[in-house]
């Protein structure tokens, strides 16, 4: 794995967070501003409909007044052919903003014997033409701006058309019914109709301008394009068949709402027209008509964009200078830790005399750089006190080994021990807890047929315990060979223990005699565990302790003596604590249970076998764990005919 130093971690931290910073606050001003151009678009294009609408609305308001008052003069019946005449034409002269005008009756009602009489005054190259509507090609009386007011008996506005009976352009008609009395009754007597040409209202869409491409445009009420930028689709398409065609079922919806005269701002799907539109949409008061303003998305964002990316290249430009002022920083700071740690690895490797660099920074480099000097000096002075005390300990331990091979070389560890004595088999072993430990055993003959075997654990460990453990043997050995019995061995030994024995120290001990010949075995045990003895061909057991006290603490103690008599192949198996007190590494005690089991369940009972099969029993057990006491074992065995 690449190891990447402080100066490089510090940096990308710092420019990390600051590169997040920069990024949040880009995506929140993009996100607020586009939200802000949203609702400025949607506001500036209803204002925008809202006015194209109220413009139109207003001439056709106009026309609607002119066509009404007209309406209302023809009621008055005594109108000649040349008042009526006159009248037409002088609307037309007097609203320009009225194409044409045509004032159709009723067949035989202004003229008896005419089926036609529709005077229609309309403008053509600067002037004002005349034409009399009706023939039997255009039987005007069957038209649906005839018919539609005159069923109704309201004024309307009709779909918007090509003329070919007037002007030959395509128009929308404002169709008003007039009345007459006759008789007291009001009957039907024709229709006034004024016709708006829809090129000027084509040119007032052209001047809007939205943004780049937007535009806008105006339907009739069955959603047929009344006006447009796209020629082709005026009065050639409505806003239903344009859906068809590109297959857009939303559209139609948009289509729905428009010719419902509703109000709306709306996304437009890319789908549609190649790219993201809104649309703005309002129906104007008069003729039924909707406006609607499109414009694309992308446009309208497009000040949002360049912000965006002006926002985004300052920050870079100063994510880039502040990145070269930390790693500047991040680079003096991290210099004197590099040059520190460089001495470091010199000091570790023992060069204690290395100048270290001068650091004059008064702050935690500078605090680093004086540890290091002072951690020199105690380096120094520790590694000279340290090779002091090594060589004392080396001198301990070398005193030690001498001193664990001094307290071995005092006890029996020669096996066989007597060779050529086939009366008995004796067995022992040792293993220290420390170099040197407390535990003793020994054996040796008193007279001819005596034969002396003990076990002694002494407290404590190391080499007080070593000393007092010699102390003990060479005192025991030279008791028990003035014949006493061990009780009084044990007696004499304890007094000359206990005599001046400030440190308090004391040894458990039993102390065995056995006569070679009968197998007559005398016994005395000072605090000591309890052997175990194993009768040939029978089971093991427990040899009862005294219940008297360890020797060495008090003085005028008196230790008794009992008798056993060991049969040919009996073995006395005596033991300290330190095996029944071996620990696994799970802290279980070793047992005097499974000691007592693994005696039994022994296949050969011989002395040295009894030691080994012990010894490997309690080794298995703690399997590996440091022992917390010396263990020893000694195997006494009366060889002799074996009863059965």
């Amino acid at each position: 794995m690449k190891r990447h130093g402080i100066a490089f971690r510090l940096a990308a931290l710092i420019l990390s967070c600051a590169f997040v910073i920069l990024a949040a606050i880009v995506a929140y001003n993009y996100a607020y501003s586009r939200a802000i151009i949203l609702r400025q678009s949607e506001t500036n294009s209803r204002h925008l409909a809202q006015e194209t609408a109220s413009r139109i609305d207003s001439v056709l308001l106009s026309v609607q007044k002119v066509a009404n008052n007209i309406a209302y003069s023809l009621e008055d019946a005594s109108l000649s052919r040349e008042d009526i005449l006159n009248l037409n034409k002088r609307v037309i002269a007097n609203n320009p903003e009225i194409f044409g005008m045509a004032i159709a009756f009723e067949p035989y009602t202004q003229e008896p014997e005419r089926l036609y009489f529709a005077p229609y005054h309309f403008r053509s190259g600067g002037r004002i033409a005349f034409t009399m509507l009706g023939s039997p090609d255009y039987r005007y009386f069957y038209m649906d701006w005839y018919q539609l007011p005159k069923e109704l008996e309201q004024a309307v506005w009709t779909e918007p058309y090509n003329d070919q009976g007037g002007g030959g352009v395509v128009m929308a008609t404002y169709a008003v019914p007039f009345f007459r009395n006759q008789d007291g009754k009001k009957v039907f007597a024709g229709v006034v109709t004024a016709d708006i040409s829809l090129e000027w209202l084509q040119d007032m869409l052209d001047d809007i301008r939205i943004f780049d491409t937007g535009f806008a445009f105006l339907l009739s009420r069955h959603g047929t394009f009344i006006a447009h930028p796209n020629r082709k689709l005026i009065m050639n398409h409505t806003i239903f068949s344009l859906a068809e065609e590109m297959e857009t079922p939303e559209f139609r919806q948009v289509g729905r709402d428009m010719i419902e005269g509703k109000n709306a701002f709306v996304r437009i799907d890319e789908s549609i027209f190649g790219n993201e539109r809104y649309l703005f949409h309002t129906g104007l008061e008069y003729g039924g008509w909707s406006l609607g303003v499109l414009f694309p998305r992308s446009e309208m964002l497009a000040e949002v964009h360049k912000l965006s990316n002006v926002m985004a290249l300052i920050g870079l430009t100063g994510f880039a200078l502040l990145a070269l002022v930390i790693i500047y920083i991040a680079r003096r700071i991290t210099r004197p830790l590099t040059e520190l740690s460089q001495s470091a690895l010199e000091i570790a490797s023992g060069n204690l005399d290395l100048m270290l660099p001068e650091v004059r920074t008064n702050d935690e480099v500078g605090d680093l750089a004086g540890s290091f000097k002072v951690m020199t000096n105690s380096l120094k002075e520790y590694i000279a006190n340290l090779t002091t005390a090594t060589a004392a300990k080396e001198r301990i331990e070398s005193e030690l080994r001498i001193a664990r091979e001094i307290q071995m070389g005092i006890l029996p560890k020669l096996f066989p021990a007597f060779p050529d004595r086939t009366e008995f088999e004796v067995f022992a072993s040792i293993e220290p807890a420390k170099e040197v430990g407390g535990d003793l055993y020994d054996f040796f003959f008193v007279d001819d047929t005596h034969f002396c075997f003990l076990v002694g654990d002494v407290s404590g460990k190391g080499v007080p315990a070593a000393f007092f453990m010699a102390v003990t043997k060479t005192l025991l050995k030279v008791v028990a060979e003035k014949g006493l019995d061990p009780g009084q061995i044990l007696t004499k030994v304890n007094a000359d223990l206990a005599s001046e024995n400030e440190s308090c120290m004391f040894v458990t001990l039993f102390l065995a005699i056995i006569d070679i010949e009968t197998g007559e075995t005398r016994y005395a045990n000072a605090g000591h565990n309890p052997p175990i003895h194993l009768p040939c061909g029978g089971e093991p057991c427990w040899i009862p302790p005294f219940g008297e006290p360890v020797a060495g603490v008090m003085d005028g103690m008196e230790y008794s003596t009992r008798t056993m008599t060991m049969a040919p192949g009996d073995i006395l198996f005596i033991y300290t604590d330190g095996v029944t007190e071996a620990m696994n590494p799970e802290q279980d005690l070793y047992s005097d249970e499974r000691l007592m089991r693994t005696v039994a369940e022994m296949p050969e009972r011989f002395a040295p076998a009894l030691v080994k099969t012990v010894n490997d029993s309690v080794a298995a057990f703690a399997r590996g764990a440091e022992p917390s006491d010396d263990i020893t074992m000694l195997a006494m065995q009366f060889c002799g005919k074996c009863d059965k």
